[in-house]
């Protein structure tokens, strides 16, 4: 089983999965899975707390995987080793947390998905540049080509899209005065929403809990299983 949701941030609200109101909860193993979509959080200064909390998530019985947000630590995150798994490369933050790359496409019970991490931050003139706040917030340029490379491979078909934040002619419906451009929405628009073909698109960032139309939902609190 595929379970998702939105974006933790951490401490603040990993207790969201405290109370999973899965009926299956009881015969979960590790072979399901739960997919957080960006804004993971618990990779950041490698204190003592995030230890915890991801002893507590490796102690569940099923696997967290995710997508990067734009609040992360992109240097330390890049720090852990890159592994293949399922098709796709991932980082192993430990033994059952894994970070899905950018530009991957992996094959996870019989579905295809395609992972696109990152987004500009709104507050990052409050920040402070490699302490609260990484350029890495944006996929590169070669991240972005092997994206397209990749589902290349693929037909240019999955059977989903996870990202952290969305295309703008999405996110005009969240926003209908949103008129901020960056690379990855630029990649979005010109690929994502033109060339690939995609059963859904899940994503997080906006704190909503929303489905927009028949192919995309942003993601904040609710739990939704596949």
């Amino acid at each position: 089983m595929i379970y998702l949701t939105g974006d933790i941030h951490g401490d603040i609200s990993i207790r969201r999965l405290k109370t999973l109101s899965f009926i299956e909860k009881e015969t979960l193993t590790k072979d399901d899975y739960v997919i957080i979509l960006g804004d993971f959080g618990l990779v950041w200064r490698n204190s003592n707390e995030e230890y915890y909390w991801r002893k507590w998530l490796d102690d569940k019985p099923f696997t967290t995987l995710f997508v990067d947000g734009n609040h992360e630590n992109h240097a330390l995150l890049n720090e852990f080793p890159v592994e293949e798994w399922k098709g796709g490369k991932v980082h192993r933050v430990s033994d059952s947390i894994l970070h899905l790359m950018r530009g991957q496409v992996f094959e996870i019970d019989g579905k295809k998905f395609f992972t696109m991490g990152g987004a500009t931050s709104i507050d990052k003139h409050m920040r402070i540049d490699g302490i609260s706040w990484w350029k890495e917030e944006l996929p590169s340029h070669a991240e972005i080509d092997e994206g397209i490379e990749n589902m290349m491979k693929h037909d240019n078909t999955v059977d989903y899209i996870l990202s952290h934040t969305c295309s703008l002619r999405t996110n005009l419906k969240i926003d209908d005065m949103y008129d901020s451009r960056d690379n990855l929405i630029d990649f979005f628009e010109q690929y994502a929403e033109t060339m690939f073909r995609y059963k859904h698109w899940y994503f997080g960032h906006f704190h909503d809990d929303l489905t927009l139309d028949e192919k995309h939902t942003v993601l904040y609190n609710a739990i939704l299983k596949l």
